[in-house]
């Protein structure tokens, strides 16, 4: 019965989606939906949702390449745990063999102008997020705008990034800073 509930969810996240300028395929062991006029580009090997997993049953993967010029890419070998969310109003870049933990967001946008006056605005200055190879993104993470985070780099549970960091680091905390260098 478990098994006939989750395959009518994935179907209604399916029919769901909006975006018809998605390029490749991808694993949707959770649901996922799909939204935007933008690009979105699976590279081989992209799976989303982990069964042992907290959030499995109630929760789906939102990817949204909001406007015409969004572009979204996942590499190849990219596993998302679940409740993940990719919003981008420029570039969202995520390279090979990334891992991404329960409950992230991506964004590489504010959303709203931050003038007071044009509060109810999109934001004017979108920035790219490049997360680059072999990155281990922990639980609860948030990478906002402008961010790339280098090769090899480990982001720790809960962490909330805000600046770009080089490859082979440990990042974490609130603003992340570098807790260590990986050899």
């Amino acid at each position: 019965m478990v098994a006939v509930v989750l395959y009518l969810k994935k179907l209604f996240y399916r029919f769901a989606s909006t975006n018809t300028q998605v390029k490749g395929s991808y694993k949707a062991i959770q649901p996922v939906i799909l939204k935007g006029k933008g690009r979105i580009v699976f590279g081989h090997h992209v799976k989303f949702g982990v069964v042992d997993s907290p959030m499995f049953y109630n929760t789906y993967t939102y990817i949204e390449a909001r406007n015409a010029q969004a572009t979204i890419t996942f590499g190849n070998n990219v596993s998302v745990n679940n409740q993940c969310t990719i919003v981008s109003e420029q570039s969202i870049d995520i390279g090979d063999d990334v891992l991404i933990g329960l409950n992230c967001g991506i964004y590489d946008s504010n959303f709203h102008d931050l003038e007071k006056n044009k509060r109810h605005q999109t934001d004017p200055n979108p920035k790219r997020v490049r997360i680059e190879n072999n990155v281990f993104i922990g639980n609860n993470v948030t990478i906002l705008k402008g961010v790339t985070i280098g090769e090899n780099s480990v982001v720790a549970a809960g962490s909330i990034v805000t600046q770009s960091f080089p490859m082979n680091v440990v990042i974490g905390g609130n603003p992340a800073k570098i807790i260590r260098e990986l050899s």
